[in-house]
């Protein structure tokens, strides 16, 4: 039993970048759906797929790396607000992750957002995660 999806979900991501894999699958969830939208919008992966629905969908998503140096597009992808401490943010406290370079990813009442898109909405959040 995961006893956070979300952290596993980034952990899959992280390691197959490690390993240098061109496609990692995971497990899906809405929240996860979600998250990888914004990765895609963003420019860190290539591409996802969604497949199955209910307790057996799965998210297949391409990583992204330079085309010759092979350097992944995700540098660094950290949990924030984990189940054990959760962290909330009002939108004039949200953290700038590499002074503007990276995103945080921020679960709003307005849906997931980035750190930036949560400043221009006026509306704060809890900080799921930061991608570089």
């Amino acid at each position: 039993m995961i006893t956070d999806p979300i952290a596993d979900f980034l952990t899959r991501v992280r390691n197959a970048i490690m390993a240098k894999h061109q496609m990692v699958e995971v497990p899906g969830s809405n929240m996860k759906r979600e998250i990888t939208k914004i990765l895609f919008e963003k420019g860190y992966i290539l591409n996802y797929k969604f497949e199955g629905e209910g307790p057996t969908a799965t998210i297949k998503i391409a990583l992204k790396y330079h085309p010759v140096t092979k350097v992944s597009a995700i540098r660094q992808i950290e949990r924030i607000s984990k189940p054990g401490l959760r962290k909330y943010a009002s939108c004039e406290d949200l953290p700038r992750v590499l002074n503007g370079l990276g995103i945080a990813i921020v679960s709003t009442s307005h849906g997931l957002m980035t750190d930036k898109e949560a400043r221009t909405q006026n509306v704060g959040g809890e900080i799921i995660c930061f991608v570089s």
